[in-house]
């Protein structure tokens, strides 16, 4: 069975807790891959402009499903943009803000957003994951496109505050939990497997022809989109009863394990 395209989330899966990867050896990989014809994506809830820094050498050629699926690029050229309308951004924006455990960063095309009221703790946490980062007095009068809302939240707090975001807003963005500390709001419809459809049908991919990573409740959807969805050794339950497969833990470069399977055709790929 021919595998066509690679999908990999970021934190948690392709990346080690150490926030690195083995590049010689992905990039040997990756060579493979254009020589057999397979795509490879990085489908991750982090910032396109983060997402990018990770892959210098080949940034430029390969495909993006960011912030969670609200910003999908291919070969540096926009796919797809989700965005709120003025009011739900408002509407929004000022109900995370009455939530006193939240820290909130407004993710942008342009840049990311979060209030100056904020420790430095945070800023210096939050730079990691949003190289584009403006910090601001208020949520208010932005010349910018809106897809998606991160939040920061205490890990004890995260499903208490996502069942309160779900039942308050729902109808207008879902609130999907990242791991990390993390909650990450996206407008229905609109993750990780919405963004890899997209891609499928420009390059005419079937369902079965992929392959697909992830550890986290943002990878759900993905995970069960893709012929071969794995989940990490070191993701919970749900997620791998969600997936057909398991892949070895992200700190013993499971992703990087299972590409060599899928290079070599050998099971589940022959």
């Amino acid at each position: 069975m021919s595998v066509k395209l690679i999908a990999v989330d970021m934190d948690g899966t392709f990346l080690n807790d150490a926030k690195a990867y083995n590049r010689a050896r992905f990039l040997r990989q990756y060579a493979q891959m254009k020589e057999q014809g397979i795509r490879f994506v990085v489908a991750s809830g982090n910032q396109y402009y983060q997402l990018i820094s990770f892959f210098p050498e080949i940034a430029h050629e390969i495909a993006f499903v960011a912030e969670n699926g609200g910003w999908v690029v291919n070969a540096g050229e926009d796919v797809f943009n989700g965005e709120l309308t003025q009011a739900q951004f408002n509407t929004v924006s000022a109900f995370l803000c009455s939530i006193p455990e939240v820290e909130v960063i407004a993710c942008g095309k342009g840049s990311a957003y979060t209030l100056k009221t904020y420790d430095d703790a945070f800023h210096d946490i939050a730079a990691k994951y949003y190289h584009r980062l403006e910090k601001v007095d208020n949520f208010e009068h932005f010349n910018d496109i809106f897809f998606k809302f991160g939040l920061n939240v205490p890990d004890d707090e995260i499903p208490r505050i996502q069942a309160m975001i779900h039942e308050k807003l729902s109808d207008i963005m879902v609130p999907v939990a990242t791991g990390y500390g993390s909650i990450d709001l996206i407008l229905p419809g609109v993750h990780k497997a919405n963004g890899l459809r997209l891609l499928q049908q420009l390059w005419g991919i079937e369902d079965h022809e992929v392959v697909a990573f992830g550890d986290s409740g943002n990878d759900i959807e993905m995970l069960g989109q893709a012929g071969f969805g794995f989940a990490m050794a070191n993701a919970r339950d749900h997620i791998k009863a969600v997936a057909r497969y398991e892949a070895p833990h992200n700190n013993d470069e499971g992703v990087l394990a299972v590409i060599d399977k899928v290079l070599k055709r050998e099971a589940p790929f022959n």
